[in-house]
């Protein structure tokens, strides 16, 4: 892509190494300040503590139910643990209708409360006593392992009554509304917990999970000595404890703001949660595609592309009108095709505007806005994960990932990485791994874990 204009007009999401330092410097900080209980309420990353302070050993053994909820479907999972690393799962996903995203939190719990009913009795286990963990992908203040309190809903989820209030307590009256199946609420986590520990059930040394999906995340382990907010009698049984980072509210108060563009700040207040989550907004698949199609309409706006479409007017009503219309998997899809075919760019440009003739100069124009978008998300994730690496100041860690964005775009890893190396303290060694099966396996990892305890 040699067009000098465009390359000019998408510099603001090409983010200098001097910049990614200060976002490094600044990630730290709001890391310490959140660990501190006299700095932790102005954090924007609130480092809430998970209760987990056991990774598995691999050795775990038994039938284990694990509830996924983080989008608009949730996953049930029997997973069934043999020892010797190994698991089997058997999986159902399920929708959540739009009413009920936008309704009560009775409706909400209630409706995954069937769903757990109706699995359970498909695999025929439902005269079992089933512990289960719930993996709930949302803002909370964990107060122990089964209590969590939900902050705020993010990610298109609006459901009254909920917020402040014990979601561990909300699923085990929905299941106790229904009465008819022996389910016990043993463990609440997030979906970054469960991925960790996914990942450190296959590798000991995983000590990061990480999500890039419709949103993003991280937790990592941390030393209970660090922890000022961590119960005394929990420091003294426990060296470790894993630490819920919720860095997409970093840049919330304002940190962010000497890298962010103006179409950032067009999605933030498109969004139900204007000005919270900004960095999870810069990065994630909910937004990634948004962007985009901000960029590709101002640009054609400015003649930088589709000079030669005789249906320019057709695709500036279509960018200009139909908010979402440029979705992050086409982002991915373009970013994986070939030269000089573009076989998909030509396919969703066709999607998009109805053009049957596609110039390929066009294809190359966008896969390169694409690539920007894209690279500076990369970035952006490669700097936290770096200060959480060098943080944790252990010969290898192994960091798990999960999350559409991460698994379907072909290029997040590499660009993760290359950033990654320009951070990360010469002597770590450091690899990424993506999860298997999700964060789902992790949940039940965590109830076998409380289960053996208890």
């Amino acid at each position: 892509m040699q067009d000098p204009r465009l390359k000019e007009f998408m510099k603001e999401f090409t983010l200098s190494d001097s910049q990614l330092k200060e976002v490094y410097n600044r990630f730290g900080n709001e890391i310490r300040k959140g660990l501190n209980k006299d700095t932790h309420a102005k954090a924007d990353t609130k480092c809430f503590i998970t209760y987990v302070q056991d990774l598995p050993n691999g050795d775990e053994r038994g039938k284990f139910l694990a509830l996924d909820l983080g989008g608009t479907n949730f996953r049930v999972l029997l997973v069934t643990l043999k020892g010797h690393h190994d698991a089997t799962i058997v999986s159902n996903t399920y929708p959540i209708p739009q009413e009920i995203l936008v309704g009560t939190g009775e409706q909400l719990f209630d409706h995954i409360a069937k769903c757990l009913d109706d699995f359970v009795k498909a695999q025929q286990v439902g005269e079992s006593y089933l512990p289960l963990g719930f993996t709930f992908s949302f803002p909370c203040v964990q107060l122990g392992l089964k209590k969590s309190m939900l902050v705020r809903w993010t990610k298109g989820f609006q459901c009254s009554n909920t917020e402040n209030e014990d979601v561990g307590r909300l699923l085990k009256e929905a299941i106790a509304r229904r009465g008819n199946t022996e389910i016990e609420v043993l463990a609440l986590l997030n979906d970054t917990t469960g991925t960790l520990m996914s990942c450190a059930h296959r590798n000991a040394n995983c000590r990061i999970g990480l999500i890039v999906g419709t949103g993003c995340n991280a937790c990592y382990v941390e030393n209970v000595d660090c922890v000022d907010l961590l119960e005394p009698e929990l420091k003294r049984t426990k060296k470790k404890v894993i630490i819920n980072v919720e860095w997409g509210a970093f840049g919330d108060s304002g940190l962010l703001e000497f890298v962010r563009t103006d179409y950032d700040r067009i999605v933030d207040k498109m969004s139900p949660n204007i000005g919270q989550q900004l960095y999870e907004k810069m990065i994630s698949g909910m937004y990634l595609g948004e962007l985009v199609r901000l960029a590709l309409h101002k640009a054609t706006k400015e003649n930088l592309m589709f000079l030669r479409s005789a249906n320019k007017n057709k695709i500036l009503e279509v960018l200009n009108k139909e908010v979402g219309c440029f979705k992050t998997e086409m982002l991915s899809r373009i970013e994986a095709d070939t030269f000089p075919d573009f076989t998909n760019t030509k396919n969703i440009l066709k999607e998009l505007f109805g053009s049957e003739k596609v110039n390929i100069e066009d294809c190359q124009k966008l896969r390169f806005m694409c690539e920007c978008v894209a690279q500076r998300a990369a970035n952006l994730v490669a700097v936290g994960l770096a200060g959480l690496v060098n943080r944790i100041n252990e010969p290898n860690v192994v960091i798990g990932v999960d999350g559409s964005v991460y698994k379907h775009h072909p290029k997040f890893d590499a660009y993760m990485r290359v950033t990654m190396r320009k951070f990360v303290t010469p002597g770590i060694k450091f690899d990424i791994m993506l999860s298997e099966d999700g964060s789902g396996r992790g949940a039940a990892l965590v109830a076998a874990v409380a289960s053996r305890q208890k």
